[in-house]
């Protein structure tokens, strides 16, 4: 016979007799999943179930006759617990308890227990019905929820980055200490609270949008980057996570969000790329920023039909005025001259300081007549700035402008069209100062040329003829070590004067003669490493490389070829490029890079800063030194922001195991700020100027540079 458990539960308190009890007992003998027994009005065990057997260990004729009490925990038998249940279950009919019990082997499991009394007609209490289940794995799962819910808790709430879960309609329905921090706001202002009501106006289109996706199955989650409005009024921008938890049915049910606060690096990242884009004297855009407006003006002028000018401006005697009055006045009327200029255009304008004394301004409507009267107020305003500025010098600063008009019968390039403004610019100088000069094709162009043959033929003659010179500037080290010097080029002309690089760079790169110029200085910087290393000198050098040179087969083949013919260790060579260089190619900059340093060479990041949008190219080139660019140098002893411009660059160099140089080293005061801030070597006319190697050698002791005794 066998009966369901439900029965055997609803049956057993309505036995009233011996009788009764015996009938239950055959409907219940094979239960398997519940304990069930009788105990006597003492408490002893009278009948005993295969399913208490399972559960509990015992067999019938083990158990039978012992007290109920072998089921409970010591601590609990002796403060009398299963006697007092007994009573109260005799006393109210009957008791339901959970707790922990103890099988045969001493291994304890919880134990839902259903104590019910069992009396004949007259009340006489006959004994107790016992039906005992096991919950431990429901106790156990409980309790892992339980702790689950309790870390979840303890990592909402101590979380150090903000914590909400937000209802569907947006609302907080809880938020974290992190979180009120960064919206200074209590929890009790938070909690309950749209989301949308603290959100920057400018961002909640976005915020929805991303919400309706969610809503709408397109993804689990999203990150964006959002303001929000603090308690005291200003915008505070986080990175804000957001993931929509679904119920058990898969219907959207709430939102949990992290936000982190980057309010700091968001204004560090927008200061780094207002100077990647500005200069940083006057504010105004810098080259770079002037070059991408007028790539973009061409491509309109492609498009739509030739529009715009292109202004020139030079101040004329700046030189002599920086010179008598010095740098700092000279930055000041720079600065005021960059104000005055700007403030003269229309906001359609483009103006930018080119570098120096000159700036450029991008005309984009203007046709040849507007432009000349632009031209004509630029030189009043930098007239009246510079007379209030002259106080009593002789020599009147004035300005010099070029201007070259987009034409229809012409499709010049971005650089074409600075070259004509450039050249129109020189021509105003030429006649006198203080003049507007348009550039026009046919008085132009011939020139130009013939001035372009004119220096390929000196080029080439000076590589055929070897009229190029090495010159040799010192990289002082600031922290102990041997000096380095920096190879610099210049040309003799016929009448044996040098002429720096700017003057003949620039044409060798337009045509096509700049990587035999590179290759003759490696040439002839290991030839010279060689023969001061005969002499018993140990030396090392910076070569600078074009960014038309960087990847040249040709090169890297002549390395490997005069390194192996000379001897010269690979490492006393190290291959400067600029970063705008690196920029422009950064794959083949890279590749050229990687090929040096397998050779053993070293490789240095020249002019890092210049553009200062470009930290990212740093995982890309495996660099070992660091030219920090002059601009943040110059005035760092008394600039703060340089000071932690320059503190950055050492900090990412040395946790990079590289070395920092510092360009445009001025004075002693200079380099004792460096030192402090930790940059490894200086460089700069206060350190020593471009020279022949053999004055620079007989300056310092020789001890310095000696080979190692075999």
């Amino acid at each position: 016979m066998s009966a369901s458990r439900d029965e055997i539960v609803q049956r057993l308190p309505g036995a009233r007799s011996i009788r009764d009890v015996e009938v239950l007992l055959g409907l219940i003998a094979d239960v398997q999943d519940y304990a069930i027994l009788m105990l006597d009005a003492e408490g002893r065990v009278a009948t005993w179930n295969l399913g208490a057997q399972l559960l509990k260990g015992y067999r019938a004729e083990e158990i039978i006759g012992c007290h109920f009490s072998v089921f409970y925990p010591p601590n609990e038998i002796a403060a009398g617990k299963p006697k007092r249940e007994l009573e109260v279950a005799a006393a109210v009919g009957r008791l339901e308890d959970e707790g922990w019990r103890v099988r045969q082997d001493g291994s304890q499991f919880w134990a839902n227990v259903v104590i019910t009394p069992v009396r004949d007609r007259d009340g006489t209490l006959l004994g107790y019905g016992k039906i005992t289940r096991d919950l431990t794995e429901r106790r156990l799962a409980e309790e892992q929820l339980r702790a689950a819910e309790e870390q979840f808790r303890r990592s909402f709430d101590d979380a150090a980055i903000g914590m909400m879960i937000v209802d569907l309609d947006g609302r907080y329905l809880q938020v974290n200490d992190a979180f009120c921090a960064i919206l200074g706001h209590p929890r009790a202002t938070l909690v309950g609270l749209s989301g949308e009501s603290i959100t920057h106006p400018d961002d909640l289109v976005a915020d929805q949008q991303a919400v309706r996706r969610l809503l709408a199955g397109e993804g689990r989650s999203f990150t964006r980057e959002k303001r929000f409005l603090h308690g005291a009024g200003h915008p505070v921008w986080t990175s804000i996570n957001v993931t929509l938890l679904r119920d058990a049915d898969g219907r959207p049910d709430h939102f949990i969000a992290q936000a982190q606060d980057i309010t700091e690096r968001w204004l560090y990242e927008n200061q780094l790329r207002h100077m990647a884009d500005h200069d940083p004297l006057t504010g105004l855009l810098n080259r770079r920023s002037f070059n991408r407006e007028l790539d973009n003006h061409v491509t309109r002028v492609k498009r739509f039909g030739a529009t715009g000018a292109v202004l020139i401006v030079d101040l004329d005697n700046f030189k002599y005025y920086n010179d008598i009055r010095g740098h700092g006045a000279g930055d000041s009327l720079i600065i005021q001259i960059g104000q005055a200029v700007q403030s003269r255009l229309r906001e359609t304008d483009v103006v930018a300081r080119l570098g120096g004394d000159e700036f450029a301004v991008l005309l984009a409507q203007e046709d040849s007549a507007t432009a000349e009267i632009v031209a004509e107020a630029l030189l009043t305003v930098i007239r009246d700035k510079a007379a209030a500025a002259r106080d009593g010098d002789h020599r009147r600063l004035t300005a010099s402008i070029g201007i070259a008009c987009f034409a229809d019968r012409e499709r010049l390039t971005a650089d074409e069209i600075m070259v004509n403004a450039d050249l129109a610019m020189y021509d105003a100088k030429e006649d006198g100062r203080n003049k507007i000069v348009h550039y026009r094709t046919d008085e132009h162009e011939r020139p130009r040329t013939e001035s372009q043959m004119k220096w390929a033929k000196k080029i080439t003659r000076a590589l055929a003829e070897d009229h190029f010179e090495l010159l040799a500037q010192p990289i002082q080290p600031l922290r102990g070590g041997p000096t380095q010097y920096e190879m610099l080029l210049r040309m003799r002309d016929g009448h044996g004067a040098l002429i720096s690089p700017g003057d003949f760079l620039y044409i060798a790169e337009r045509l096509g003669l700049i990587q035999e110029i590179d290759r003759w200085v490696v040439a002839h910087a290991i030839d010279l490493l060689a023969e001061h290393r005969a002499a018993g000198r140990d030396l090392r050098f910076e070569v600078n490389l074009s960014g038309h040179s960087v990847g040249d087969p040709e090169l890297l083949e002549l390395i490997e070829r005069r390194l192996l013919e000379t001897g010269v260790p690979a490492d006393r060579l190290i291959f400067e490029i600029t970063e705008t260089a690196a920029v422009a190619n950064i794959a083949r900059a890279a590749g050229f890079a990687v090929r040096l340093s397998e050779l053993g060479c070293h490789f240095a990041l020249d002019d890092f800063g210049a553009g200062f949008g470009s930290f990212y190219y740093l995982k890309h080139l495996p660099f070992d030194y660091l030219k920090i660019d002059g601009e943040y140098v110059r005035h760092c002893a008394t600039n703060e922001t340089d000071r932690i411009l320059i503190s950055a660059v050492v900090q990412i160099a040395r946790a990079m195991g590289k070395h920092t140089v510092a360009e445009f080293v001025g004075d002693q005061e200079t380099v004792e700020v460096l030192g402090r801030l930790g940059v490894d070597y200086g460089q700069g006319y206060f350190l020593g100027r471009p020279e022949p190697l053999a004055n620079h050698l007989a300056a310092h002791p020789s001890s310095e540079y000696a080979l190692p005794r075999p």
